[in-house]
């Protein structure tokens, strides 16, 4: 039973799934410092030196300065700047992706979509 169950981790796709995972989680967190502390200051700058990590909504009622102030209060917030930051990592991801999947498609020589298999 050992045997077979090495046979089916050691079979190519399951080697190759637990590489993309590991690199994609470590990819991930690329992205995310580049869009909170590369794009996003960039940004903030562009639109009157504004902060979008402290950009958000106070439900509460009250006057908070910073969303961490926010939170540790426990008040609701609706977070704009997290789900902006949260946006432009998809974003970046998704373009990334896609650009791998057309370069490996175009070195395969396949042209127009993949057929499922039957």
């Amino acid at each position: 039973m050992f045997k077979e169950f090495r046979t089916f981790l050691m079979r190519g796709n399951i080697v190759d799934l637990a590489v993309a995972v590991i690199i994609g989680g470590a990819f991930t967190k690329v992205v995310t410092s580049l869009t909170s502390d590369v794009i996003m200051p960039l940004v903030g700058q562009a639109a009157g030196k504004m902060d979008f990590a402290n950009l958000f909504i106070d439900l509460s009622g009250n006057h908070f300065q910073t969303l961490d102030e926010a939170k540790k209060a426990g008040a609701a917030t609706i977070n704009i700047g997290v789900f902006v930051n949260q946006l432009i990592d998809f974003l970046i991801v998704a373009f990334v992706v896609y650009m791998i999947l057309k370069t490996m498609n175009r070195a395969m020589g396949r042209k127009g979509p993949i057929e499922a298999p039957k």
